[in-house]
């Protein structure tokens, strides 16, 4: 496969998944935002918004308040920020159409009319909240269609390998930006640790990672903080979970060097995190410092990315 065929899959497949995941913060910040005063405090949730996703610096540059309008519009629609939703459809959608003959017609006809309704119903962005939620479940049902499509319509080839690595790269990413935030920002001091806010702003993680079901499910009890980094960092059984997000890294880059009949430093260091993360235990990792833990996790998947780059994309 060529390098230039590869690398349209892997970023096609990262900019679906970023969509998907800049809608849920949306979301997740929304619910955040719909307790009472009281509650929140002087919390402002669309700054963590903005941490969550990496462009604080940006937003700034553009607008001189984090508010509900202000950080929608950039997240959603700013055709001035990189990683908009906008901008991460039509990128994808460039992508697709690069590499058409590559995908199957399910695939190509999701992105395709994503970027098509966007264009005619979008454009000018929302107007109220209920607008705003039909738009953030459109984005979602995009990234479900089209993750499912490649499972179930692609051949298990070089192609669908390159679309997997992207998808499980962008998604470690995303969970261990959303954890890292929730634990330095998003709780006041004057707040305790297992108040009613906290425990609102837990939930409201799960939720924004579809965690919430999966968490009561494996520990059935009522929400923890160590129990919830141990579901979204170590357990192998949840597809958004760090651990999960390696394994099948690990597992597709396992597949491209047997097919190429040779393997590399991609493989070597993504083995080298998997390995991390499989023997590691939430004492460990609390007394190591869950941020230190997952600043380090996001150098290394950052780490992993400018490797596979220059191992195979370029």
């Amino acid at each position: 496969m060529l390098s230039r065929t590869a690398e349209n899959l892997y970023w096609l497949a990262r900019y679906v998944e970023r969509a998907e995941y800049l809608a849920r913060t949306i979301d997740a910040t929304l619910r955040v935002t719909a307790l009472p005063a009281a509650y929140i405090g002087k919390t402002n949730e669309w700054d963590s918004a903005l941490l969550t996703a990496g462009v604080a610096a940006s937003f700034y540059q553009t607008y001189e308040e984090a508010n509900e309008h202000n950080v929608v519009d950039y997240l959603s629609f700013s055709v001035d920020n990189p990683s908009s939703i906008r901008n991460c459809i039509e990128a994808a959608r460039l992508n697709s159409r690069s590499v058409r003959t590559a995908l199957t017609s399910e695939m190509w006809d999701t992105i395709n009319s994503a970027w098509i309704e966007l264009q005619a119903v979008w454009s000018k962005g929302t107007s109220t909240r209920e607008d705003l939620a039909k738009f953030l479940r459109f984005v979602q049902e995009t990234s479900l269609r089209f993750d499912g499509s490649a499972y179930r319509t692609m051949l298990r080839n070089d192609a669908y390998w390159f679309s997997r690595m992207g998808v499980h790269l962008e998604r470690a990413d995303n969970t261990a930006r959303i954890l890292d935030v929730k634990y330095h920002v998003l709780l006041p001091e004057e707040e305790h640790v297992g108040g009613p806010l906290d425990f609102y702003q837990w939930s409201s993680i799960l939720r924004s990672v579809s965690a919430l079901t999966a968490y009561h499910w494996v520990y059935r009890e009522t929400l923890k903080p160590w129990l919830i980094a141990d579901l979204l960092i170590l357990n192998n059984t949840l597809p958004r979970s760090l651990a999960s997000c390696y394994g099948n890294l690990v597992r597709n880059l396992d597949q491209i060097g047997v097919a190429y009949g040779r393997q590399g430093p991609a493989q070597r260091h993504a083995r080298g995190i998997r390995n991390r993360l499989d023997h590691s235990n939430m004492n460990d990792i609390f007394q190591h410092g869950v941020h230190e833990f997952i600043q380090e996790f996001i150098t290394d998947n950052s780490r992993l990315g400018e490797i596979i780059t220059k191992q195979y994309l370029i």
